[in-house]
């Protein structure tokens, strides 16, 4: 699997999945660092304050490019089996972006490599059998706006870009609060739970499903998190699942577990 993988990427790097990859590590903005500071916290929502103490992002540079890996399950609906996966993401947070990269195994075996993606304001994901033939390949303004609701959501990896001019925050109660994001002329709002101690807990907002053949329903969409590590000096989130609340029932169709972060490599894997 692993040999498969490797030889893969090494494959990606003259596509247009390594000129994707690429762009992630080229179209941030190029700027000092900047160290966060207790004032940048001071008018912050104060569950959202408590949170960004909790991780630790105070006298931490302010994060440009984040690489990590994860692995986990995934499933379509409760009508299919869990399928194992393994993945490497790339982020950019000024220009938001990134660029995931999975491989799903049936019975040990990497048939499945799905990339999706959410650059300069545009949604897709992209199925392949065995690396070379098209199962699916979906965008257009509702997976625009499912893969800019991703990039929020994922924003607690690398939770120093919840400073930026792009987001701002509205106080709710003294448990959780909303989160706006501001990208290429659009906005995607969401609610963050916390606890006392400051840990994020899950985060809720609408987001629009892919259904298959060009449908796209609106549903609510949560990522519980269930337990928390240490990369790069902060506590973060590295185990969580992905659900949707449907009227009918929740649906668990992802658990994700991060094996690996780095923030401002130099270099992809």
């Amino acid at each position: 699997m692993l040999k498969f993988i490797a030889s893969d990427m090494l494959f990606i790097a003259g596509t247009k999945l390594g000129r994707e990859i690429k762009k992630i590590f080229t179209q941030h903005q190029q700027q000092k660092p900047v160290i966060v500071t207790e004032e940048m916290l001071r008018k912050l929502p104060d569950p959202v304050k408590r949170y960004l103490n909790y991780t630790g992002v105070v006298g931490k540079p302010i994060v440009q490019t984040v690489r990590l890996k994860q692995v986990g399950k995934i499933r379509k609906d409760i009508t299919q089996p869990w399928m194992n996966f393994e993945a490497k993401q790339y982020y950019s947070v000024s220009q938001p972006g990134f660029v995931w990269i999975a491989y799903m195994k049936t019975f040990g075996l990497p048939l499945m490599r799905v990339r999706d993606y959410y650059l300069e304001g545009r949604g897709n994901i992209l199925v392949k059998a065995l690396s070379l033939f098209t199962v699916a390949d979906s965008g257009g303004e509702k997976m625009d706006q499912g893969a800019m609701t991703r990039y929020l959501n994922e924003m607690m990896w690398f939770p120093s870009a919840y400073l930026g001019k792009n987001i701002s925050f509205e106080p709710i109660d003294a448990s959780s609060a909303k989160v706006t994001l501001k990208d290429m002329g659009k906005n995607i709002t969401a609610t963050m739970y916390f606890d006392d101690e400051g840990k994020l807990t899950n985060f809720m907002a609408p987001r629009y499903r892919d259904m298959g053949n060009g449908k796209f329903e609106l549903e609510n969409w949560s990522t519980p998190i269930r337990g928390y590590g240490e990369f790069e000096g902060l506590r973060l989130p590295i185990q969580g699942s992905g659900v949707w609340n449907l009227r009918e029932g929740d649906l668990e169709y992802i658990d994700v577990k991060i094996t690996d972060l780095k923030f401002n490599p130099e270099d992809p894997y």
